[in-house]
């Protein structure tokens, strides 16, 4: 038995095996959000949930479409992508939301933000790669979440997210004795136009890079159900273009 499967032979944390999960996987964060996620799938049925990775299964035109929790912060979004990986899952949409960091994000006009790169202020994927190494989305997958957010008429723009470790250093700076240091990053974050600040999309990005896979994320500023309706909607799209291949 390999060292990071159960004795049922499914992944150690997330609890699923091959066959479980489809090749497209939406991850929230949040276990209670994959509920509301597979609401808007056909047929969804739970499938694992184990600590905070949630995992349902459901369809979208037919394909097997799946959702998996990854809990707060890069080291266990690791473990989920990686696990998710494994099991043969290859396309990955985060969906999530997210602070406001530069001016122009804090149009009252925009409903969220389409991740096209993020900041690597976080400390899991330096496991992986150097630092200069890019944390870069897929093109196929942020086009399609464009093209889908503009055929139902929101405005969800594309930028860069700074994906931090700490949630209260952001939000209770001066509570830190590191207080200056934070301050100084916010502001060089700001003045260098990053749209938006959460705490996973780095590692999605950079493991999938790495592996070879597919990702992007989208992050809500206003209604959730805009913003999954969206990553269905990016999904079909995928779908019907793969099928062409």
């Amino acid at each position: 038995m390999a060292l990071d499967l159960t004795v049922e032979g499914k992944q150690y944390h997330i609890r699923c095996k091959e066959g479980d999960v489809g090749r497209y996987v939406f991850l929230p964060g949040d276990p209670f959000r994959t509920d509301l996620i597979a609401s808007f799938l056909d047929d969804a049925k739970l499938v694992a949930h184990n600590r905070e990775h949630k995992t349902w299964t459901g369809y979208l035109d037919g394909e097997k479409v799946s959702v998996t929790s990854t809990g707060m912060g890069c080291p266990s979004t690791a473990i989920a992508l990686e696990e998710l990986i494994k099991i043969g899952a290859d396309t990955f949409i985060r969906i999530g939301t997210a602070g406001r960091v530069c001016d122009a994000s804090y149009d009252e006009t925009l409903d969220g933000v389409i991740c096209n790169a993020a900041v690597r202020d976080e400390g899991t994927t330096i496991h992986y790669i150097p630092v200069e190494y890019p944390a870069i989305a897929d093109r196929h997958v942020v086009a399609a979440l464009a093209d889908a957010a503009k055929a139902r008429g929101l405005n969800y723009i594309e930028g860069i997210s700074q994906s931090k470790d700490s949630f209260y250093g952001q939000h209770e700076p001066d509570s830190m004795p590191a207080a200056a240091r934070l301050h100084e990053r916010w502001e060089a974050w700001r003045r260098g136009n990053v749209m938006c600040s959460e705490m996973e999309t780095a590692a999605l990005f950079v493991i999938s890079s790495i592996r070879s896979k597919r990702a992007s994320a989208i992050m809500s500023f206003k209604k959730m159900e805009d913003t999954i309706q969206i990553a269905c909607d990016a999904v079909r799209l995928l779908i019907k273009q793969d099928g062409v291949k």
